[in-house]
């Protein structure tokens, strides 16, 4: 019987070793239509899933709704109407976190995402929020640029990595000291080269001082679930880690999909790129405005972070998103 008990302590032991406590470091608010299921939904859905905190973001666009739609879109690719940029989303994720009792908002992470990137007043958008809610903000983004069909489908300029209005907001955000997470597709469809690389690089080589999460590591579902993915992505990405210090890669969405893991297995080359850079990656849902599969997209993960030594696990799953964030949110006072 003593050593039937000490086996099951054992085996205790060692579950209760691998269950992971989560920092969700990608998470929309609001969806395409600028619609969420509310604060409390949230905050239920992150104690279910054990997310300690959560990175919290709008979306910098809302699809259109036409008067000649059939119903009224539910996606941004519901129809071949435009989206267009709403900077109300960011008073939206404001309003909803601030509702909250202060033990729960201090778990939100909120961030600035609602600019147009393209728009040379960016930077002072940016100031403004800053001013309106001081203290409260600590990151900036999702910043969408190169983005397959939403890209394609937002009205106006095409937005880029190294486009002047950006540069300003990445000298805003080291000043403030806060990360900014960028989406920066390297490719495009039908292209079987990084052709946006050039971009990011310069974003980056630009702004030594300005700390970068690159989004889903520089890939999308509308190009990836499309065409072969990248077979030179690791390297690529090995090599931006290797000479800018300031990048750190956000895994969510369709890189975990198509490069991390095939068929529940573990990639020998990311699970090499993450052992090698073990304070550089953070795990993300991108769930956009409804939050009931959070524990489930997160749980996906757990192939990847089991085949890692558990020090590096707990960073993915954790520690590196709540590194990259200051511990308070930006004062209009900041130098």
């Amino acid at each position: 019987m003593r050593w039937l008990a000490m086996t099951l302590m054992i085996v205790s032991s060692t579950v209760w070793a691998r269950q992971y406590i989560w920092t969700d470091a990608h998470l929309h608010y609001v969806d395409f239509m600028q619609q969420s299921e509310g604060p409390k939904a949230l905050m239920r859905a992150l104690d279910r899933a054990d997310v300690q905190q959560a990175w919290l973001f709008g979306l910098p666009v809302i699809k259109k709704w036409q008067s000649d739609a059939p119903r009224r879109p539910r996606y941004y690719l519901g129809d071949e109407a435009p989206l267009y940029y709403y900077s109300a989303t960011d008073d939206v994720v404001a309003q909803a976190v601030l509702s909250l009792p202060e033990k729960q908002q201090q778990r939100l992470i909120p961030f600035i995402s609602g600019i147009n990137p393209t728009d040379m007043h960016a930077a002072d958008q940016v100031e403004r929020l800053i001013a309106r809610y001081p203290g409260f903000w600590r990151g900036i983004g999702e910043i969408l640029t190169r983005h397959d069909q939403l890209t394609g489908l937002t009205r106006g300029e095409t937005p880029r990595a190294n486009h002047p209005a950006l540069m300003k907001v990445y000298r805003l955000a080291a000043r403030y000291h806060l990360p900014v997470l960028l989406h920066s597709n390297l490719t495009s469809l039908r292209e079987e080269t990084p052709i946006y690389l050039p971009e990011l690089e310069e974003a980056l080589s630009e702004n030594p001082d300005t700390r970068f999460v690159l989004a889903h590591a520089g890939t999308s579902g509308g190009v990836e679930d499309q065409q072969p993915p990248l077979p030179t992505l690791a390297p690529i990405i090995r090599a931006l880690l290797s000479q800018h210090d300031n990048l750190s890669v956000d895994l969510s969405w369709s890189v975990r999909e198509h490069y991390l893991l095939d068929d529940g297995e573990p990639d020998a080359e990311w699970l090499a790129l993450i052992k090698d850079f073990p304070d550089r990656f953070t795990l993300g849902t991108d769930l956009v405005g409804h939050f009931d599969h959070e524990g489930r997209v997160l749980s996906a993960y757990e192939p990847l972070l089991d085949a890692l030594p558990q020090k590096v696990a707990i960073k993915l799953a954790r520690d590196n998103a709540r590194a990259l964030v200051p511990e308070k949110g930006a004062r209009p006072d900041a130098t």
